[in-house]
């Protein structure tokens, strides 16, 4: 039986908060930088999403459809597309047509609320998939929580959904001695199937890939090709879940990063026993080995797999008790202005920017987020949270 690759891309951008200072409070109800939101998006779409969508279109075409990935995009991703690239929306509904390409289920927001009680998770997950219903003609069959989060709870929410598929991490302080490369079983719903994601070679690609201190610089496609076939030995899946801003963003196109995806299928057909599935595809073919028991979430970010990049710290927790605590009042105004707020403000992104954990690191805080400290990006966010707060406490 021929082994299995599954590649899963993400795809995120929040909608960016603008300066809010603390005498807008009460004042101004603009939250947010349509200006830079904009500016950002299409930046990507140049560099990242329509030649990335080309070259994924090209490999399908090219390999009579034998060549597989499958994508989830946020809710806020697939609005600002729509918005402001909606070129980019055009090139997924081409790859939809391909009937090769899987969507995945996600937070309509990339948001933590599967670590609130509130029932925000499942509103937001019904969103979504009707979201993606709407713009690709396909129900998501199969579940990605943001930025891989998961736990036995978060498991059991999502198979009360309707899901028998998610996507997580192979962490290792999880998996202890066993390989992420085979399907799991959840074990608070053994009915759950969970894929792990091959850290090492995905991040050999996202991480890794134009590191010139790297041993094992420059990566190739037949290099890659070599390592996925001693990877799968005794093993029955492989997957390789990434950023898609890994293609021409994090990933410049001049570190060849184009090149080496667009070569690296026909090294795969030529030198493996591999095959290219979508997750549904996956766990249609490979039974679940073993329960996974997960008590603790878990996530594929930073060192720790944990969510502490996001609740590691009082600012952040304090922030996100504030938000979650007033989403039954939301709910029941159900205002069209105070909803859309709502969702935005709750994209995970604006909690790891709080995280303390990367001020020893100074570019790569820089890189990842418009404030210059975390505690800038708390002040702001709770300046806008308590604006927000006053609109709900007045009912408009």
């Amino acid at each position: 039986m021929k082994k299995t690759i599954c590649f899963y891309f993400q795809l995120h951008q929040p909608v960016l908060l603008r300066r809010y200072h603390f005498f807008d409070i009460g004042k101004r109800g603009d939250y947010f930088d349509e200006y830079v939101n904009r500016s950002t998006i299409r930046r990507l779409a140049e560099h990242c999403y329509l030649p990335a969508n080309r070259l994924i279109l090209e490999l399908i075409e090219r390999h009579g459809g034998r060549f597989k990935v499958s994508y989830s995009i946020s809710g806020l991703a697939l609005e600002q597309f729509e918005w402001h690239a909606p070129e980019v929306i055009e090139s997924f509904k081409e790859l939809a047509a391909t009937g090769r390409v899987e969507f995945l289920a996600e937070t309509y927001a990339h948001s933590l609320s599967s670590l609130s009680p509130t029932d925000e998770f499942e509103r937001q997950v019904k969103r979504h998939a009707d979201k993606v219903e709407e713009l690709f003609g396909q129900r998501p069959a199969t579940f990605r929580n943001s930025s891989l989060i998961y736990s036995d709870e978060i498991g059991e929410r999502v198979f009360n959904l309707g899901y028998k598929t998610m996507l997580t991490d192979g962490a290792k302080h999880v998996l202890g001695w066993k390989s992420p490369n085979f399907v799991y079983a959840s074990a608070a719903r053994p009915g759950l199937n969970l894929l792990l994601k091959n850290s090492r070679l995905s991040d050999d690609i996202t991480v890794r890939f134009s590191d010139k201190e790297w041993g094992e610089y420059p990566l190739t496609a037949d290099k890659y090709a070599r390592w996925l076939q001693a990877e799968a030995e005794g093993h029955e899946i492989v997957n390789l879940f990434m950023n898609y801003e890994t293609f021409g963003e994090d990933q410049p196109a001049s570190t060849g990063i184009f090149d080496f995806m667009r070569y690296l299928p026909e090294k795969i057909y030529a030198t493996t026993d591999f095959e290219y599935l979508t997750p549904r595809e996956a766990v249609e073919k490979h039974r679940p080995v073993a329960p996974l028991q997960v008590p603790y979430p878990i996530s594929w970010t930073d060192e720790e797999r944990d969510v502490s990049s996001w609740l590691g710290n009082e600012l952040q927790v304090n922030a996100f008790e504030e938000l979650y605590r007033v989403q039954p009042r939301v709910r029941q105004l159900d205002d069209p202005l105070l909803n859309e707020a709502y969702c935005r403000l709750q994209a995970s992104n604006h909690f790891y920017y709080m995280s303390t954990k990367l001020i020893s690191d100074d570019d790569l805080f820089t890189h990842r987020s418009p404030y210059e400290s975390p505690y800038e990006a708390f002040i702001n966010y709770m300046n806008v949270l308590s604006d927000f707060l006053i609109r709900v406490d007045k009912g408009k």
